[in-house]
């Protein structure tokens, strides 16, 4: 076990000096009395681990401070009482967390992709060993959802949550819907701002949402929610007439992440990540830029909305910081938010049967019987429309071949959908992919 060195104060050892590390080592100087007037201790940095010890740091240090590439100079130093990771990734920070655990070490954690893709025997190895393994900056940044659904709302039975989980993909839709861009150009601007990555997969593909997504399930319901079994839909292929016209219409769309519990015929769960069309007059359609938002429905206290920052430096550090206070406070474990921290596996609604409002347009030649022929598809499946556009006006070029044609369903079902999609395709009435999306239903 860890040797704890005073009661006055908590040592601290930092895995990860990049954004959040840096942010992390600014606000403890500057909360520093803060701090101790919260926790009755001062949070004390005693070792770093980065990759590279010679790389210069836009931060500046304690001189009492040690950098180093070993981990267990984080994991087996006796006078470390937390460790804090920020490094990321699926390995080193596993086998960081795990060996810190073991010890007897308390452990606070930004790594959503860990925790959601290979946390369970972590959180198992943290409830053996009776340590804190705390992580709201995780989840949306500086938005305290996970101590909110740990905690204040405890006492709630959670029917359903949803909202804007990455910001990267949010300035790219804000950008799109603002300034009439295409996708690439969106995304440009938002590398070139810092907000997207050289490599952006895991936010505009929807994986970086999803991995929030199951954290917040189990947080939420109780359950262990399987991430490959999250439905997860970005925004990659999303183009700018569909934006348009989505706005048109009285939407905005949205990259949501949502889970809600269906009752029938058996209470089930089902998850997911998509491009959804929200409306207007909607709080979430109004979500702008890199901002994150969550809006959950509770039995006891109602709709409630969160709203903030998703990323940054100060923003996700005063999480992280938040955490290592809780931990200073010597807090009773509470790591999934249940009294019995082995969760048990979530029941999931069978594929293809989740219902949803949908979006639906082609680009079809502008002549007699087309309507006709896609209504009958849909209504083969049994799906009914509750508006249909033709925009012939939307195109740049006069008389154009193809046009637009957006239907706006009524609720159905996923599977009845993709059928009813099949039986359009099979006529060959589309010159383009169908483009599909989901319907916000507030």
């Amino acid at each position: 076990m860890a040797q704890h060195t005073s009661s006055s104060q908590l040592v601290i050892g930092l895995a990860g000096l990049g954004t959040v590390g840096s942010g992390l080592v600014n606000l403890l100087h500057m909360n520093k009395e803060l701090i101790a007037q919260r926790t009755g201790r001062n949070i004390i940095l005693k070792t770093v681990l980065v990759h590279n010890i010679n790389k210069p740091r836009s931060v500046q240090l304690p001189a009492s401070v040690k950098l180093t590439q070993d981990i267990h100079e984080l994991t087996d130093d006796p006078e470390i009482d937390a460790i804090v990771e920020v490094i990321g990734g699926l390995t080193t920070a596993k086998d960081l967390i795990a060996q810190a655990l073991d010890k007897g070490k308390d452990v606070v954690t930004a790594n959503k992709a860990l925790l959601a893709e290979a946390g369970l025997p972590l959180f198992e190895l943290a409830h053996k060993r009776q340590r804190i393994l705390r992580y709201e900056a995780s989840v949306a940044g500086a938005i305290p959802i996970v101590q909110t659904l740990k905690e204040s709302l405890a006492s709630n039975k959670i029917k359903a949550l949803l909202g804007i989980l990455n910001g990267t993909s949010n300035y790219i839709l804000s950008e799109m819907t603002a300034k009439n861009l295409d996708f690439a150009t969106a995304l440009k601007a938002a590398q070139d701002l810092g907000f997207a990555e050289a490599d952006p997969s895991l936010d505009i593909d929807g994986f970086d949402a999803a991995h929030k997504l199951c954290l917040l399930i189990r947080l939420a319901f109780g359950v262990q929610y399987p991430f490959n079994a999250i439905q997860v839909q970005g925004i990659r292929d999303l183009q700018a007439l569909d934006i348009r016209l989505a706005s048109e219409l009285g939407y905005h769309i949205k990259l949501i992440g949502q889970v809600q519990e269906i009752n029938e015929p058996t209470p089930s769960l089902t998850a997911g990540v998509f491009p959804t069309l929200v409306p207007l007059d909607c709080l979430l359609a109004r979500v702008e830029g890199s901002f994150n938002a969550i809006q959950l429905h509770a039995n006891a206290a109602g709709t409630l909305f969160f709203h903030g920052r998703g990323a940054g430096d100060l923003p996700t550090a005063s999480s992280v910081l938040a955490d290592l206070m809780a931990v200073a406070r010597k807090e009773t474990p509470n790591n999934t938010g249940y009294f019995q921290d082995l969760l048990p596996k979530a029941t999931i609604l069978p594929q293809g049967a989740a219902t949803s409002c949908y979006y639906v347009r082609l680009m079809v030649q502008d002549c007699p019987g087309i309507l006709r022929d896609i209504a009958g598809c849909m209504a083969e499946e049994g799906i009914s429309m509750r508006q249909v556009i033709q925009r012939v006006d939307a195109m740049p070029v006069k008389a154009p071949s193809h046009v637009p044609l957006v239907l706006m369903t009524h609720e159905t079902s996923e599977q009845a959908m993709q059928k009813a999609l099949e039986h359009i395709q099979a006529l060959k009435l589309p010159h383009e992919p169908i483009v599909t999306l989901r319907v916000f239903n507030s």
